[in-house]
């Protein structure tokens, strides 16, 4: 990690990352030169090659041949770190820009949807199949459609590193995004840990609101071993990742038919779906609204890591589209 971001080439190589982390694609040294200027940052292309070699170095950036640089997971995580003081409420912007840029038909089944991903070893990967396999059985996760890359590849906007397979779960934003193309807004509130008994949601135990974090709840909660996904999968009691969002009550007959169509194309999630101004959970809800309780994109995941398998998340990693997805059952 870089010590601090308050010398003048530690602010450019940031500033360099931060470029490289808003686009999907590899960028060139000319283009990224000239996207720093946004940040008033002014660069010859010569001088931003320069920046790059000290970025590889530190394995922030991986070279795409010709077609230039992407960020790497260590350099999104580095870029985070560095960020953090400025960026309360990065989460809660990052799932309005991911509903925003979901175009997923339900009915047609197609268009472009929201995902997290996982970075697991390449001999771990089997491996963790089977304990995820036990969430995606109990319908503990958004959907069983996934996808997987190998290294070099790519899912959303994240490079697989060499000697890794990525794994990519639908994220919940994708609910938010349906919603959002038939005329809802949904307010997303807070990641959680929630609390099942005999089958049936109870309780939030833990919870961090979206609009005071720079990090996502769920890899907090994985990484802090606070998830009994696997015990809840097996006998309906335990703790499982989930999120709290609220719409609008004289919404609430669009929103049954978007979450129809949705769990028709395979994508569940909605765990809850409250009535006017009830709290739903022990969660209160405002005047006039509804509150819903969606399953964690990341609970397979969660599985896998409390078998003692080792996982890098990136939650809200990005954009695929519907057709790359298969049944988990596939692998």
């Amino acid at each position: 990690m870089l010590q601090s971001a308050n010398s003048d080439a530690e602010k450019k190589i940031i500033a360099i990352l931060r470029v490289l982390s808003e686009s999907s694609e590899p960028l060139g040294s000319i283009t990224i030169a000239r996207e720093l200027e946004r940040y008033g940052i002014f660069l010859s292309e010569r001088a931003v090659r320069y920046h790059l070699r000290f970025t590889d170095e530190r394995g922030y950036t991986e070279g795409m041949g010709r077609d230039g640089r992407m960020v790497t997971p260590k350099g999104l995580e580095e870029l985070r770190m560095a960020l953090a003081p400025d960026q309360i409420g990065f989460i809660q912007e990052k799932l309005e820009l991911l509903a925003f840029r979901t175009t997923f038909d339900p009915v047609k089944r197609t268009g472009l949807i929201a995902i997290n991903t996982s970075l697991f070893d390449k001999e771990q990967f089997k491996k963790a199949l089977a304990p995820m396999s036990e969430a995606f059985e109990a319908g503990l996760s958004v959907s069983s459609l996934v996808a997987v890359a190998s290294g070099g590849e790519k899912l959303g906007d994240v490079v697989i590193p060499k000697g890794k397979v990525g794994f990519a779960t639908i994220c919940s934003a994708t609910i938010n995004g349906v919603t959002l193309k038939a005329g809802v807004p949904i307010e997303s509130r807070f990641g959680g840990v929630l609390e099942v008994s005999d089958s049936k949601p109870r309780r939030f135990t833990a919870i961090i609101n979206y609009g005071g974090t720079s990090l996502d709840p769920s890899e907090q909660y994985i990484r802090a071993k606070m998830t009994s996904v696997r015990e809840t999968a097996k006998t309906g009691n335990g703790r499982i990742l989930a999120n709290f969002r609220e719409i609008p009550a004289p919404s609430r007959s669009i929103v049954e038919k978007c979450i129809a169509a949705l769990k028709d194309a395979g994508i569940g999630g909605v765990y809850v779906l409250g009535s006017t101004s009830e709290p739903v959970c022990q969660i209160a809800v405002g005047p006039n609204r509804v509150g819903m309780v969606l399953l964690g994109g990341l609970n397979p995941v969660a599985a896998a890591a409390e078998a003692g398998i080792e996982v890098d998340n990136i939650s809200e990693s990005g954009m695929i589209d519907f057709q790359e997805l298969r049944s988990f059952g596939q692998l």
